[in-house]
């Protein structure tokens, strides 16, 4: 199994790792793309007042145009750790067993806007770029990353897909519909869609499946493991959609 997981806005600082290596993220097809929308956003850093424009940024966030300027240089972190936020505070990553972190380096991915989807512990700086940005140089990153994503993913050639992202992030690279998938969206058990609780309950799910490690290999696998937490996972209309049923 594969999860996709959105990124946060918000990030920790620092890092003590080496400077980003692009050669050592997954999925390295999408390596050329990558370096593509970093040379743009260093270039872009260049000129501070343009770049707080087209990041759209206010004065006290210029900071995040110094992040996007070393990107090549700066240290990093392992991206789960890297993303702040309610999602990834109820992943709660840094608190997991070593083994349970190893699983999610072995079956998440987490899809940023600079560099694509990358694996859990895969090692990244820190920087600002949101999925609807359009940067000097390059067509929209929608049209940069879809279909080249979309074909990373399937040359990876995963059992099962469950995409966890927003919407905006699964425009920058949908599964391909020769895997199998399925996109889960949390409502309540009346089924009104929530928004807090959306990125909360996605956490502590991933959090979850960290703790157990189950081979889950397929939706019925995956439906089973979840009755067995307490979870209820049910189907949607929406044809490949299912709901993660949680309280108010």
């Amino acid at each position: 199994m594969k999860i996709l997981l959105p990124p946060s806005e918000t990030k920790r600082p620092g890092g003590n790792d080496a400077p980003l290596d692009v050669s050592a993220l997954a999925l390295p097809g999408l390596g050329a793309k990558r370096h593509e929308v970093i040379d743009a956003l260093i270039d872009l850093a260049g000129d501070e007042e343009h770049a707080r424009k087209v990041l759209k940024l206010s004065p006290k966030q210029v900071g995040d145009v110094v992040h996007n300027r070393m990107l090549r240089s700066a240290p990093t972190m392992p991206a789960v750790d890297r993303y702040t936020g309610v999602l990834y505070d109820a992943l709660d990553a840094s608190s997991l067993a070593p083994a349970s972190r190893r699983w999610l380096g072995a079956n998440v991915w987490i899809h940023s806007a600079p560099l694509g989807p990358v694996g859990a512990l895969d090692a990244i700086p820190p920087y600002r770029l949101a999925a609807g940005t359009s940067l000097p140089g390059l067509p929209a990153l929608r049209r940069h990353w879809a279909d080249a994503t979309t074909e990373a993913i399937a040359g990876e050639d995963p059992d099962f897909v469950l995409d966890l992202r927003s919407e905006a992030y699964v425009a920058l690279g949908p599964v391909p519909g020769t895997v199998t998938s399925c996109y889960v969206r949390v409502v309540t058990e009346h089924g009104r869609a929530l928004n807090h609780f959306n990125k909360k309950s996605k956490g502590l799910l991933v959090r979850a499946l960290a703790e157990d490690r189950p081979r889950v290999r397929s939706l019925r696998t995956l439906r089973t493991w979840a009755d067995g937490r307490g979870l209820v996972l049910r189907s949607s209309d929406d044809s490949g959609v299912e709901e993660l049923v949680v309280a108010e």
